[in-house]
C-alpha cells in the first residue's frame, strides 16, 4: 500500500514521473529554452481553438455546399464536443500508460488527419465522422498538453509558463470569426480545415525535437467503468447544454441526455469513492488550491465563455457590422491578452493570488459591465480600449487560475488533475453560452419578437458579469499564502502550518 501525500513539499520528494525535473530554487532566472515546450504546446492549442471558433462563422456557407438545412449541419459542432466530452476523461490515464510527448504527438497527427477528412466531405454523414476524429485528437491535445508543460517546467516558473497556454485559448475564440469570415468570403471553405495541415506537420516536428519522453513508472489498469460513466456522464451533459432551447430536436430526447448526463456523472462520483485508483481522482478537490481555481474558476469561464457569442451578436446583429468588421474590431482583445506574458510574474509577486483573484475579479466584471452600456453610435475607439483593458485582464484571471490549479498537485496525480480540470472548464464554457443564449430567448420571449436587437444582448452581458463578479466574493475564502511556491513571496513563519492544513492522502 502507497500513501501519496496531496501537499507541494512532500510531493517534490516522491516523484515517479521519469524526465521530470525537480523543483528549481526561487529567483532563478528562467532560460528561454525552457519556454520553448509551453509555446509549443501553445500553438498546438491555438489551433485547435482556433478550428473550433471558424466553423461556427463558416456553417451557412458549408450548409449550401454540401446542400443541407444549416441547423442539421449544426451536427457537425455538437459530434466535435460528443467527442470531447466522452475521451478527455482518459487522456491522463493514456499519458501515463503510453507517454506524454507520444501521445500528445499522436494527438496532433489524429486532429490534422481529421481535418484533412473535413476538407474533403461531400456529405453531413462524411462531416460529422471526421468531426469525432477530430474531437478525440482534440481531447487528448488538451490535457496532455498542459501534462507535457507540467512535467517539464519547475513550480517556480509556472506561472510564465502557463501564459503560453491562457493566450493562445484566449486568442483562438477572437481570432477565429475573423479568420473564418475572410476564409469563406474570399476562399472556400474547405481551407478552414486544410490550413490545419502545415502547422500540425511544424507541431509534429517541434515536439520530436523538443519535448522529453515523459511516462509514469507506476500506472494502474484502466477503470473501464470510471472510463464509461464519466465519458457518458460528460457527453450528455454537453449534448443538453448544445441542444438545449435550439428546438431541433424533441424535448424528451433533449431531457434524457441531461438525466442520462448527471446520472452518469452521479454514479462515478461513488465509482471513484470505492475504487483504489479510479480514472479521475475526484480527491483533488480536498485541496483549497485546486477547487478554487476549477470550481470557483469554472463560474468565472461561465461568465468570460460566453463573451465571443455575445459580442458577436452585439456587433453584427445589434450594430449592423459585417463579420469582418466585427472580427477586426474585436481582435484588439486579443491585444491585451498578450500583454498579460510580460506583466503577470511580477503583479503576482506584488499582490498574490488571493488579493489578485479578488481584484481583477471585480475589474473583469466591470468591463464586461461596461460593454452592455455600448450603443451603435458608440465610438469605435472607446469599444476598442474596453475590449484593449478587458482582454488583458481576463487573461490576467485566467493565466492566474491555471497556474494556482496545479500550485500543490503532487507529480503522480498531474495527469489525472489535467483531465479533471479540463471536464470542469469544457461543462464551464459550455454552461456560459448556453446561460447566455437563453437569457437571449427569455428577452425575446417577453417582448414577443422573433429579431434581436443591440438592447436585447445588454442584459446578457450584465448577467455574465454578475457572474464573474460572484467569484470576487468567493475567492475571498482562499488562503492568503496560496500558491506561494509559484512565485517570489516571501515566506512569512505561519505558512509551515498552511502547508500542513493543505496536505491530504490519498491511499492506493
Amino acid at each position: 500500500m502507497k500513501q501519496w501525500p496531496l501537499s507541494a513539499r512532500e510531493s517534490a520528494g516522491n516523484s515517479r514521473v521519469s524526465g521530470a525535473q525537480p523543483p528549481s530554487p526561487p529567483r532563478r532566472r528562467a532560460s528561454t529554452r525552457q519556454f520553448i515546450v509551453p509555446l509549443i504546446v501553445g500553438c498546438a492549442l491555438f489551433m485547435e481553438m482556433l478550428d473550433s471558433t471558424v466553423i461556427t462563422t463558416a456553417l451557412p456557407v458549408m450548409a449550401h455546399s454540401l446542400h443541407e438545412d444549416p441547423v442539421r449541419l449544426n451536427l457537425a459542432i455538437t459530434s466535435y464536443l460528443l467527442s470531447l466530452g466522452v475521451f478527455i476523461p482518459v487522456s491522463g490515464w493514456v499519458a501515463d500508460r503510453f507517454g506524454a510527448r507520444k501521445v500528445f504527438r499522436l494527438a496532433i497527427a489524429v486532429f490534422t488527419v481529421g481535418s484533412m477528412l473535413c476538407g474533403v466531405s461531400h456529405s453531413l454523414l462524411q462531416l460529422v465522422g471526421a468531426r469525432i476524429l477530430q474531437g478525440l485528437g482534440g481531447a487528448m491535445m488538451t490535457p496532455v498538453g498542459r501534462v507535457v508543460v507540467l512535467k517539464t517546467v519547475p513550480k517556480s516558473d509556472l506561472i510564465l509558463a502557463m501564459t503560453y497556454l491562457t493566450v493562445p485559448a484566449m486568442l483562438g475564440p477572437v481570432v477565429g470569426p475573423l479568420v473564418g469570415g475572410f476564409i469563406v468570403t474570399y476562399y472556400s471553405w474547405r481551407w478552414i480545415f486544410f490550413m490545419n495541415l502545415p502547422i500540425c506537420i511544424i507541431g509534429i516536428v517541434l515536439v520530436t525535437l523538443f519535448v522529453p519522453d515523459i511516462f509514469e513508472e507506476d500506472v494502474a489498469p484502466l477503470d473501464w467503468l470510471g472510463f464509461l460513466l464519466t465519458g457518458f456522464g460528460l457527453a450528455g451533459v454537453m449534448f443538453f447544454l448544445e441542444t438545449v432551447g435550439r428546438g431541433a430536436l424533441p424535448v424528451w430526447l433533449v431531457a434524457a441526455a441531461l438525466i442520462l448526463g448527471l446520472g452518469g456523472l452521479l454514479a462515478y462520483y461513488f465509482h471513484a469513492r470505492r475504487v483504489p485508483r479510479p480514472i479521475v481522482e475526484l480527491k483533488l478537490f480536498r485541496l483549497q488550491t485546486f477547487t478554487a481555481a476549477t470550481l470557483t474558476g469554472g463560474l468565472f469561464r461561465m461568465g468570460v465563455g460566453a463573451m465571443p457569442f455575445l459580442l458577436a451578436l452585439l456587433l453584427q446583429v445589434g450594430f449592423g457590422l459585417s463579420p469582418f468588421a466585427s472580427g477586426l474590431l474585436t481582435f484588439v482583445s486579443a491585444a491585451g491578452a498578450t500583454i498579460t506574458k510580460m506583466t503577470i510574474a511580477p503583479i503576482v509577486r506584488v499582490f498574490g493570488f488571493r488579493h489578485l483573484l479578488v481584484i481583477n475579479g471585480i475589474i473583469t466584471a466591470f468591463s464586461m459591465a461596461v460593454i452592455s452600456l455600448f450603443t451603435a453610435a458608440t465610438p469605435h475607439l472607446v469599444i476598442t480600449l474596453v475590449l484593449l483593458c478587458g482582454g488583458f485582464f481576463r487573461s490576467l484571471q485566467f493565466t492566474c487560475l491555471g497556474s494556482l490549479a496545479y500550485a500543490d498537485v503532487p507529480p503522480n496525480l498531474v495527469s489525472s488533475s489535467s483531465s479533471l480540470a479540463s471536464m470542469v472548464q469544457q461543462l464551464s464554457m459550455s454552461l456560459g453560452v448556453t446561460c447566455a443564449a437563453l437569457t437571449l430567448h427569455v428577452i425575446l420571449a417577453m417582448r414577443g419578437e422573433i429579431k434581436l436587437h443591440a438592447n436585447d444582448v445588454s442584459p446578457a452581458f450584465t448577467i455574465m458579469a454578475v457572474l464573474s463578479l460572484l467569484t470576487s466574493f468567493l475567492f475571498i475564502r482562499l488562503d492568503e499564502h496560496a500558491g506561494h511556491q509559484l512565485s517570489d513571496r516571501p515566506r512569512t513563519p505561519a505558512l509551515s502550518d498552511h502547508d500542513n492544513r493543505e496536505s491530504i492522502s490519498v491511499t492506493h
